[in-house]
């Protein structure tokens, strides 16, 4: 959504003759639409390639997987928005095709090369204030220890040694807010305390690592070699 206003406001790619508000209602839809099936099609290349050791691969593939069909996207939008009456043109299709395959390149490069590194979280020194994630555990699980919190849909499923239960709460909020305990995102939808590490187990190049209480975390590629040099396992 930011690229999103950011090429409306700077009229990219011809089209500051455009009202401020037309290229408004034009962009953010589909810069949305675009970071909607990117996610899509990264969550499935990346089961077939480790970003982590081939970014430049992953990026033209997911550079060509996203932006292909959203070329289409685009030319019908921009018919339907600006070119109302006009007979569409094949050449008018092409043309689209290299600012929509540009756009889509450098997200998908940014997308790849500045989330590579899983969030960390470090220990609260002495005398700091508690973790404020905390003040989130439900009442049979105050007290506890956190041992890793799990992402399942909007909840998060909160495991600690006094059992599990979910709450309402965004992942990347959590994240922030469990600074001052250690641990680390180990997956898209994971974080694990390190303390909590009982053993690893790897295979087909992912790695699990199992938990006090039986829990069992994956280790998205993307997130191993980080979490290897960091000396979790």
């Amino acid at each position: 959504m930011a690229a999103g206003f950011v090429l409306a406001f700077t009229g990219a790619f011809g089209m500051t003759g455009a009202g401020l508000i037309h290229r408004l209602i034009y962009w953010l839809p589909l810069m949305a639409v675009g970071a909607i099936w990117g996610h899509v099609c990264s969550q499935v290349i990346e089961r077939w390639i480790d970003y982590d050791r081939r970014p430049w691969l992953g990026a033209l593939v997911l550079t060509l997987a996203i932006g292909l069909p959203l070329t289409f996207v685009v030319w019908g939008y921009t018919l339907f928005w600006f070119e109302q009456g006009r007979h569409p043109s094949v050449a008018r299709l092409v043309r689209f095709f290299v600012p929509v395959i540009f756009i889509t390149g450098i997200l998908s490069l940014l997308n790849i090369f500045l989330q590579r590194t899983p969030v960390q979280t470090h220990a609260a020194p002495v005398n700091a204030a508690p973790a404020r994630f905390l003040d989130r555990l439900p009442p049979k699980l105050r007290g506890g220890a956190i041992r890793a919190v799990e992402s399942e849909d909007h909840y998060l499923r909160i495991h600690t040694d006094r059992g599990s239960d979910l709450i309402l709460m965004r992942f990347s909020d959590a994240l922030a807010e469990l600074e001052g305990l250690e641990g680390a995102q180990t997956h898209r939808s994971w974080w694990v305390a390190k303390g909590a590490v009982r053993d690893v187990a790897r295979g087909e190049g992912r790695a699990t690592l199992t938990l006090d209480g039986g829990i069992e975390a994956p280790v998205s590629r993307r997130y191993a070699k980080a979490l290897r040099d960091a000396g979790w396992y």
